[in-house]
């Protein structure tokens, strides 16, 4: 199947209940600052490419929380604090379906989960729809982890939050921290011109990352996206679940880039890997 370059814009998040700000176009400013070769260096022992690096700020539009960092690899934020710490992880240079070092616990297995409905930040009727499908799409399986859904603005007490912000196409999310699940999930407007099924995909997508799975081709992007290279261990672990292929999964929902053409479902390593992990 030809694969169009519309990338899952997957935040990195890093370990030990170190939170990430989401990532979206719109938010993300560039500063003119200079980027020291030291950091540079840095990055590049670790895994990273740095040849599109930039200063960003980058901006939650819910909780207005607003972090200054480092976007390398057009998806990938770091915040400038918490270099230092990637850095000196013990989980750079362990990299073998995949997941994160970090899963949802067993005490927060049922996930409440809302689909935003205030403002220009509400979910349009299609993607309201396809959260409905994405949610179905978990729920059906035989796992541990249970989502109930609502539809609403009282997101506080909820454990995934979905809502729509600009962008051409596709959507950002991180890493479970603390044994709960990554909180934030963005859907970007023009998702929807594809169709309920791709947005479908979209948002199953990015809530596996939000219960810890990595990008099936996290070591080389150009198999879905044509271009990129290896995502590094990114701070949470890149650890190959058993029972899946090492290599791509064509077929898995967490390829880092999708079609015009997904039917939105999860393909059958996808499923052996929420079998294995919950």
């Amino acid at each position: 199947m030809r694969r169009l370059n519309l990338s899952l814009w997957s935040v990195v998040v890093m370990f030990l209940a170190i939170g990430f700000t989401s990532c979206s176009s719109e938010e993300e400013a560039p500063v003119a600052d200079e980027i020291s070769d030291e950091v540079l260096a840095q990055f590049t022992d670790i895994g990273f490419d740095v040849s599109d690096i930039q200063i960003v700020n980058q901006k939650n539009p819910l909780t207005g929380e607003v972090t200054r960092g480092y976007l390398l690899e057009q998806d990938m934020f770091v915040p400038m604090d918490k270099l230092r710490e990637m850095v000196n992880s013990d989980f750079f240079g362990q990299l073998e379906q995949y997941r994160t070092t970090n899963l949802v616990s067993s005490s927060n297995y049922n996930i409440d989960i809302i689909g935003y409905t205030g403002g220009s930040y509400a979910l349009d009727n299609t993607m309201r729809t396809a959260l409905q499908w994405a949610v179905n799409n978990y729920n059906r399986l035989n796992i541990g982890l249970n989502f109930n859904l609502s539809y609403g603005t009282n997101y506080s007490s909820k454990d995934i939050v979905v809502y729509k912000v600009s962008g051409g196409g596709g959507g950002s999310a991180g890493f479970p921290s603390g044994g709960k699940p990554y909180k934030w999930v963005q859907i970007h407007s023009g998702t929807s011109s594809y169709g309920t099924n791709v947005v479908e995909h979209v948002i199953t997508h990015e809530i596996g990352h939000c219960v810890g799975f990595r990008h099936t081709d996290y070591f080389d992007r150009s198999i879905s996206c044509g271009s990129g290279g290896n995502e590094g261990s990114a701070g949470v672990g890149a650890h190959h679940v058993p029972g899946t292929p090492t290599g791509a999964d064509m077929n898995s929902i967490m390829l880092a880039c999708f079609s015009s053409s997904e039917d939105g479902e999860f393909g059958s390593y996808d499923i052996t890997a929420l079998e294995y992990l919950y």
